[in-house]
């Protein structure tokens, strides 16, 4: 469609992992052991503030809502936007995010987890190997919204 390159973030570790799980649909602990994949950490300067205008229930839908968010990407991307900020559909709102130190690790308060899209080419962008052959934790499973 000559509409050129998008690039998916994620705005936490967690959020990138639970894309994966999600789209491979990994449910089982055992699994996590055959999952060797990089993460990367990507500074993006300035986060998109578009927002796309579509239900909560397509934003963090399945494959039955691409056609509509593609659609919405397509519509804010004519009108000059460079790229856009949503809720994550792979995980599940309101859960733990993070860890904090108090003694031990212990789990963050929940936030609000998004997904980033930007348009184009970014070439500025600089990036930093996080992993180059990590897994999830396995209770990161338990966060993942399924399809």
């Amino acid at each position: 469609m000559g509409e050129g390159p998008v690039q998916y973030l994620a705005e936490t570790p967690d959020g990138a992992w639970a894309e994966f799980l999600r789209h491979e649909e990994i449910t089982d602990p055992a699994d996590l052991a055959g999952v060797s994949r990089a993460i990367w950490a990507v500074d993006v300067p300035r986060l998109p503030r578009v927002t796309p205008k579509l239900a909560e229930a397509l934003l963090r839908g399945g494959p039955e809502s691409y056609a509509a968010c593609q659609a919405e990407a397509r519509r804010l991307r004519r009108f000059g936007a460079r790229g856009l900020g949503a809720p994550s559909a792979a995980l599940h709102a309101g859960s733990p995010s993070g860890f904090r130190t108090d003694g031990d690790l212990v789990p963050a308060e929940p936030r609000p987890e998004r997904t980033f899209v930007l348009f184009g080419r970014r070439p500025a962008l600089v990036g930093w190997s996080a992993c180059a052959g990590g897994r999830p934790r396995p209770d990161l499973l338990e966060r993942v919204r399924r399809f």
